[in-house]
């Protein structure tokens, strides 16, 4: 079953191949609808053409305008000639590798802009705390990132610790607000 489909497909893509290849051959003239008498060279002497007269020689008429043919071969054909215009024109290949070299610069200049090599590394900072009470990592990941050799870093990964007074752990002591604070760290930055 497979083949039959196999040979069916390679029937059907031979023939759009043959009518491509016919389309693009242009249709000069259109068979006659009745084909002349053969004569085989005799003639009736009523039918002899009578000698003419040497004279002026005749220009042939031109040839009349071939009329468009709706057929599908010239619509084929009007295919070809639009998808032409429609479709860009090809470069030379070494224009292509000059396109594409120029490109790769391009790309590879503005990589190296924006991509600076970074380097991730373990250890732990302190966060300052900032104006508004908020964690500052950004320092505590700069902090950590220069005790590494680095010149600056983005954190990574932080850690949380509650840091207390000793009179909390005394027993029957009543916690107060304040007695504690929360400590941030900063465990892994991005260091260039």
């Amino acid at each position: 079953m497979l083949d039959r489909i196999s040979h069916v497909i390679r029937f059907g893509s031979q023939l759009v191949t043959f009518g491509l290849v016919v389309a693009m051959f242009p249709i000069e003239s259109a068979w006659p609808q009745a084909a002349p008498q053969p004569t085989l060279g005799l003639q009736s002497p009523a039918q002899q053409p009578v000698p003419a007269q040497p004279g002026p020689q005749q220009i042939e008429p031109a040839l009349p305008r071939r009329e468009e043919n709706p057929g599908l071969i010239n619509e084929i054909g009007k295919l070809f000639e639009k998808s032409k215009s429609l479709l860009p024109s090809l470069k030379s290949p070494s224009e292509t590798i000059d396109d594409f070299n120029a490109r790769t610069k391009d790309a590879g200049q503005s990589l190296s802009n924006v991509a600076k090599p970074s380097t991730m590394v373990s250890g732990r900072a302190a966060c300052l705390v900032a104006a508004n009470g908020a964690p500052d990592c950004k320092a505590g990941a700069d902090r950590l990132c220069q005790s590494k050799g680095y010149k600056e870093g983005k954190s990574l990964d932080t850690d949380a610790a509650e840091k207390c007074s000793p009179k909390v752990y005394l027993p029957g002591y009543k916690r107060q607000p304040g007695d504690c604070k929360t400590e941030n760290y900063v465990t892994r930055a991005l260091c260039q």
